[in-house]
């Protein structure tokens, strides 16, 4: 099946050339795309996203703690 879509020229150029580095071409992107988003995969990657920025937007860590490797393994 076949698919007419409208992209800006310099991003369909910058497309072309990312897909040429990866060795692949811009159709062979945006068909693995839309498998991955037909099938709800896009979603979880999306939601990895939000949590990771979650996670380095916080302003948890460990605090002052300085163990050595020996007092965390220790038994």
């Amino acid at each position: 099946m076949h698919l007419t879509i409208t992209v800006d020229s310099h991003v369909l150029k910058r497309a072309r050339l990312r897909a040429l580095e990866e060795d692949t071409s811009v159709s062979a992107v945006l068909a693995d795309y839309l498998k991955a988003y037909a099938g709800g995969t896009v979603r979880n990657r999306q939601t990895v996203r939000r949590l990771l920025l979650l996670a380095e937007s916080g302003d948890s860590g460990r605090g002052r703690a300085a163990w050595t490797r020996d007092e965390l393994h220790e038994r």
